[in-house]
């Protein structure tokens, strides 16, 4: 058998793993499963590339098959969970950078002329793995922190995008009648590119930032796809659509999840130009022993977790209080929203780490017709998702998203460290509620306090 033959099946193998690992994705009981066996389907695809062009020796593969397992490992153990949005954010953008590179590198493959259907997928490899490289950065400084998570808009800031895309357009057709490596039309359409994904997320709102990690996940897999053709790599065409298409997928249902269009998402500027109305009204903070009376005689308690129980992770101590609860007769469940925390899944994430049993999770849709009978509705560091003046305020920057109605549950305990608003910036009139009573403190050591109640 040739090699070539031996590295299209390898090729085959690989797309296999990849489509049943992401199968498997779908469901908890299978997700780690799945993560295994698309991480051997790359592992596969990655040797098999690299044997079948004679690129690198079999020692510099195994060098760089350890020193990334070296990586991975140290990041998945030292990255702690409040962190996991940022490094998906920056996951995305290396695989952005990597698709920008392997297509520009193409250029310099052989002495042929390139076809003009070549430097077509070259321009687009380029174009979107720079959109993806810098987006990412920019989503990953509003994630951390380190940069303001506020929409930034500018006077005339349409003008300067339309022209922008009109130079990379041109740049991209002019690049690709003559492709060469020290065309000054590639290295603007590079620029360009870098600067269009700056532009893309800068008016991008924090609360949107679920719907930009998905989009630009989606992105990262399209630039795979377009460099996949353009060095004619048939595993990296199939990965990288499997990543663009699940991307595009997953950012549609957050999009519904927040009843607003993609469109809207990305070109609104969410919440610049509106503002809520003042809140006003009378907090009533409640002790650990309080809330431990009120929990003992209820018979139905709802769990709402937000980026706040990640910030504590407290995943682990509302697991066993929901145990005491149960062990006490008490009917108990887990209200998840689909943009929940700061990347998509991310409070099911944190419950799975606590073994929380799936089948208790409840979606924001099946919850809602039911809140009314929730004894103890126990919002853990949520804010925009169970804010009512989404629902009330049509003034609010958040109005119109679908939210939890934990303010109809019978009595709502809110688990916050102060009175700080959520990462949109919108105030919550839900902490001044008839029925909410404020547990202020580190969830962890709250829920902590509680449990030790149920233990005297």
């Amino acid at each position: 058998m040739s090699i070539e033959l031996i590295a299209n099946l390898a090729y085959i193998l690989a797309s296999a793993l990849f489509i049943f690992g992401l199968k498997m994705l779908g469901s908890p009981a299978t997700a780690r499963r799945g993560n295994l066996f698309s991480s051997l389907g790359m592992l596969i695809a990655v040797v098999a590339a690299l044997t079948d062009q004679q690129i690198v020796s079999f020692e510099v593969i195994v060098g760089g098959i350890v020193l990334g397992s070296i990586i991975g490992a140290l990041a998945a153990r030292l990255v702690a969970m409040t962190s996991m949005p940022e490094m998906v954010a920056l996951f995305n953008g290396s695989g952005g950078a990597s698709s920008l590179l392997v297509g520009w590198a193409t250029l310099y493959v052989g002495s042929e002329a390139i076809p003009t259907f070549t430097a077509s997928t070259v321009a687009l490899a380029i174009l979107i793995g720079g959109v993806t490289l810098t987006g990412s950065l920019i989503a990953y400084g509003k994630l951390s922190e380190r940069i303001n998570s506020a929409p930034w808009t500018f006077a005339g800031q349409r003008i300067f995008n339309g022209l922008l895309l009109a130079g990379i357009v041109v740049s991209a057709v002019l690049f690709a009648m003559n492709p060469t490596p020290d065309s000054q039309y590639l290295y603007a359409l590079i620029v360009l590119a870098l600067v269009l994904g700056v532009m893309a997320v800068i008016p991008i709102g924090g609360a949107d930032m679920p719907v930009v990690i998905s989009l630009l996940n989606s992105y990262s897999g399209l630039a795979a796809c377009a460099a996949g053709f353009a060095v004619n790599n048939n595993v990296l065409i199939v990965a990288g659509s499997l990543v663009g298409a699940s991307g595009i997928i997953l950012t549609n249902i957050m999009c519904k999840a927040m009843n607003r269009s993609l469109a809207n998402v990305l070109f609104s500027g969410f919440g610049s130009h509106k503002v809520a109305k003042a809140v006003e009204g009378e907090v009533k903070p409640i002790s650990v022993e309080d809330a431990y009376y009120i929990l003992e005689a209820a018979s139905n308690v709802c769990f709402v977790p937000g980026y706040g129980m990640a910030v504590a992770q407290a995943q682990h101590v509302v697991k066993e209080l929901g145990q005491i609860l149960e062990k006490n007769g008490c009917e108990v469940s887990y209200a998840i929203h689909p943009v929940a925390g700061r990347m998509p899944g991310h409070m099911n994430v944190l419950l799975a780490e606590a073994d929380v049993p799936y089948e208790q999770l409840v979606e924001m849709d099946d919850i809602n017709p039911r809140i009314e009978n929730v004894d103890v509705a126990i919002v853990i560091g949520a804010n925009d998702v169970v804010n009512p003046s989404a629902r009330e305020d049509s003034d609010s920057p958040i109005y119109g998203m679908p939210i939890i109605n934990v303010d109809q549950a019978r009595t709502v305990f809110v688990l916050k460290r102060s009175m700080a608003s959520g990462f949109s910036g919108v105030d919550n009139p839900l902490f001044f509620g008839e029925n909410t009573r404020m547990l202020f403190g580190d969830a962890k050591e709250s829920i902590s306090g509680v449990i030790s109640e149920f233990g005297n």
